[in-house]
Order: structure tokens, then sequence, then C-alpha cells
């Protein structure tokens, strides 16, 4: 078969079963069209054509394990701030330049466990900070339906790989709209699961009350099932929820709509682009005449969520960031006297515009006497806007949104 790198996990699983294909030749097919695509894209930043190939003749070698392994064979591809044993991992900075990961994120482990294969580390913006893949340090990534556009950010290389056929399916991190708004960019399946669900262990950390895992596919039935294989309670992260998980592909069914209420806020249209509110309005629409129930739900505070936003996540950066310090690891500068110096310059040659910003707009509103007032008054307010959808949520099961006109930065 040709063009096996433009199958969706779905159908590689059927293929494999029926022994239609294998592993390698799947393998091949993707690292061809990563050859080809990749360097006007620049979504992947490492390919390691030995590795890839070496787990997948490791896996054809285990073919009595298609039909059991959840993910067997699937070739996946990882932003590049998740530690991958013996990748690199640089989350787009000059500072995390050549590093090598000593271990692996358990995100990723669990679906390595499942059968899937890393075919290479993508693109994304540095440290996870911005909306559109501009301001990685080892240049921008491009949108594979028109290079003269963006692939949003910050996992923009993770959805321009799965958007360009490089792979099925590939992992982001989500802060402030880093999955959701790639996936939409390049349209794509993004899932954001709510806090705890998957584990942050091993992922370079920006904001970490606000940082969650994430997969991106071609299909929401590929990514319930990436969901459930990453899922659970991880004692490596105390932060991980002990709720049991659901078999969510397996749980995917028609359903039917004149039993679901979904909720829309008047509120969220302020600003949307024109062709986006005319978008929105149809699949409204196409809902109601599909029998949905649709009701309008108040969610006052959530203008508030963008200043939270700012306030929280620099400050987190700034707290997260302050490790890379030219010693341990790393980026280090050559021309220094003493340890200040060393520190001064590695940190103000390895990190870009956007990480200084973030940097010192966090340690402003964490230093002495703007602490309550900023970065604990931004909790408190994120407190509200959270009980804001608990109530919309006693109206609807659902909330529908849309991409706003402003950038969500991540």
């Amino acid at each position: 078969m040709s063009n096996l790198n433009e199958l969706d996990i779905q159908s590689l699983l059927s293929g494999y079963e029926k022994k239609q294909f294998t592993v390698t030749q799947v393998a091949e097919s993707c690292l061809k069209t990563i050859a080809e695509k990749n360097p006007k894209l620049n979504a992947l930043l490492e390919v390691s054509s030995e590795k890839v190939m070496a787990r997948a003749k490791e896996l054809d070698g285990q073919s009595s394990s298609a039909g059991k392994l959840k993910l067997y064979g699937v070739p996946v591809a990882i932003k590049d701030n998740f530690l991958v044993k013996g990748w690199q991992c640089t989350a787009g900075s000059k500072i995390l330049e050549e590093y090598r990961s000593p271990y692996t994120a358990t995100s990723v482990k669990r679906l390595e466990e499942a059968g899937a294969l890393i075919i290479g580390k993508a693109n994304c913006d540095e440290f996870a900070m911005g909306s559109s893949n501009e301001t990685s340090a080892y240049g921008p990534c491009r949108n594979p339906w028109d290079l003269e556009r963006v692939p949003g950010g910050s996992s923009g290389g993770s959805a321009a790989a799965v958007a360009a056929s490089m792979c099925p399916a590939s992992l982001g991190t989500d802060t402030g709209g880093s999955i959701r708004q790639p996936a939409s960019l390049c349209g794509l399946v993004g899932v954001k699961p709510s806090y705890g669900r998957v584990s942050r262990y091993g992922i370079v950390s920006y904001a970490s009350s606000l940082d969650q895992v994430g997969p991106f596919s071609q299909t929401v039935w590929d990514s319930a099932r990436l969901l459930e294989v990453m899922s659970g309670f991880d004692p490596h992260d105390a932060t991980t929820s002990k709720a049991a998980v659901p078999d969510f592909a397996q749980s995917l069914r028609e359903t039917d709509l004149s039993q679901v209420t979904l909720g829309v806020a008047p509120s969220w249209l302020e600003g949307v682009d024109s062709d986006v509110k005319k978008a929105f309005d149809s699949s409204i629409e196409a809902l109601k005449k599909s029998g949905a129930k649709v009701v309008e739900v108040d969610l006052p505070r959530t203008r508030y969520s963008l200043s939270v936003y700012y306030l929280i996540a620099p400050s987190e950066a700034s707290s997260n960031l302050a490790r890379y310090d030219g010693v341990h690891y790393g980026f280090r500068a050559k021309d220094f006297t003493d340890s200040e110096t060393l520190y001064n310059r590695s940190r103000g040659q390895g990190f870009g515009k956007e990480v200084k910003l973030r940097i010192m707009l966090g340690t402003y509103a964490l230093s002495a006497g703007y602490y309550d007032a900023f970065y604990l008054k931004a909790t408190q307010v994120r407190r509200l806007i959270q009980q804001d959808f608990e109530d919309a949520f006693k109206k609807c099961d659902a909330i529908l949104t849309q991409l706003l006109l402003q950038p969500l930065s991540s």
C-alpha cells in the first residue's frame, strides 16, 4: 500500500491486525514524507532514522501484539519540551541547545508501552511561550496548508507534522491555548484535558498550575485513544488525579442530540472575526436542526481571563526558569570572569526576547510588595472564573466556543 503515512490511527491498527503492512513500511513512508516536506515546514527539529527504524523492526518482531497493544506501530511526533531518553530536548530555546534527555516523560513512556513509535521531536515556541511558533530559537514553523501562514503555537510543530501527514499523531502541551489554537489553525482534533488527567512528569515546566499534556490527531477517535493511554495517576506527579480512566475511544458513540443541551455565551462573540462568527452561527443552526437545545449562559468574569493568565503564567515561568543558570546543563556563555557574570550572560544570551519579557513580568509580579496585589489576586480571580463555569454547567452539558480574533498566547 502507498501513502501509509496518511492513514489515521484506527486505520493503521486495523491494517496491522490484518497483516496488510508492517511497522517498518509505515515508518519508511513517514520518514520519506518528512524528508520531502520538513525542509520547507520546519515542523520537526530532530528526526533519527536509525532510532525510528530500529524501533520499527523491534515492533515487527512483536507482530503478535497487533490487536492487543492500543497504539501498536503508531508513529507519534513529540513536542520538543518533552523528555524522551536519548533524544534532544531544547524546548525551542538556545539555552537548552544540544541537551539530551536522561529519562522519558511519563506520558511518552505510556505511549511507548502501548506500542507507539516515536518519529521525531517537534518545533515549538521557546519554552512554549507564544501563539504562532515564531519565537523558536530554531526558526519558525510553517502551516502545511499555506506556507505563508503560521500553524499556531506554541505546539505549532506538533500540529504541522500531523497536518502534513508526516505522522498520524503528535503530543503537545497547552498552557493558554497551545494545543487548541494550532489544532484549529491546522484543521486537526486537539485536546486539552482536565488538569491532572495526564502526568506532567518529564515536561519542561512553563507555568506549573496551567500546563497540560494533550494529543493532536486526524479524528476524534484517534485523540480519544491517545488520551486514554496517557491518562492516569503518576506517583512522580502529585497533581495527577486518581480518578479511574474511562475507555474514551470505546465510549464514543452516536449521541441523540435531542437529549443534549449546549450553552452559548453571547459575551464571547465580541471581537470575533466576521468569517469566524458566520461559521460559528452556521454550526449552531446545524446542531439545532439535529435536535440539540441551545441556551445562553453567563460567564461574566471570563473577560478577566487574559489578564489573569498574564499574571499567573509569567510569575510561574519566572520561578521555573530560574534553574537555567549556565552551570548545571545547557548553554553557558564563554566570556565570564565570575559567577554573577556567568549567570547574567548565559541567561542574557541563551533566552530569547519573548522569554525574557515574561520572566521580567513574572519577577515583578512576585516581588516584595506586589505579590499580594498581582499573583495572589490573580489566583483568586481564577477561582471566580472557575465558579462561573461550574454555574454554567448546571444549565448545559457543554459550551460552544469559537477561535477568537485576538491570539491566545500559550
